[in-house]
């Protein structure tokens, strides 16, 4: 197989359980990215803010540590429910969330142009790669 279908192939990895870590993820090939930045990401248990690297490509939105490391966590759109802004509920500016089914990440935006871009990108993938808007049975 090409390195684009391996490439392919390792998109679709499987989290630990346990630890909530995504195997296979270092090996997830996120160059040309439909999106990327940074942002400042809600944690799940502590709820601190931590700044994170974004990479929006096809339909998972994947967070890095840095530009340069691994994703150690990814959002699946095919699922996701909205994406809104989120400043009334967190009380802070140029703030947006993700919803699915399973969990809300709240992310900050350093504008609210970038806040803007970012929920317009989010949204587009969404639309074209969201079970809920296909009726046909296959994704893109």
């Amino acid at each position: 197989a090409g390195r684009a279908e391996q490439a392919r192939s390792l998109v679709g990895h499987a989290r630990d359980r346990r630890t909530g870590a995504m195997a296979g993820a270092g090996r997830v090939d996120l160059s040309e990215p439909d999106f990327s930045g940074y942002l400042t990401k809600r944690s799940k248990w502590l709820k601190e803010w931590r700044r994170r690297y974004f990479v929006l490509k096809g339909n998972r939105l994947y967070f890095l540590k840095t530009p340069e490391s691994a994703p150690h966590g990814e959002i699946d759109l095919k699922d996701c429910l909205t994406v809104k802004s989120a400043e009334d509920k967190t009380n802070m500016r140029n703030c947006f969330e993700v919803a699915t089914p399973q969990e809300v990440f709240f992310l900050c935006a350093a504008s609210e142009k970038e806040k803007d871009e970012w929920i317009g990108a989010i949204g587009r993938a969404i639309v074209r790669f969201s079970s809920a808007y296909h009726d046909d049975g296959y994704d893109d």
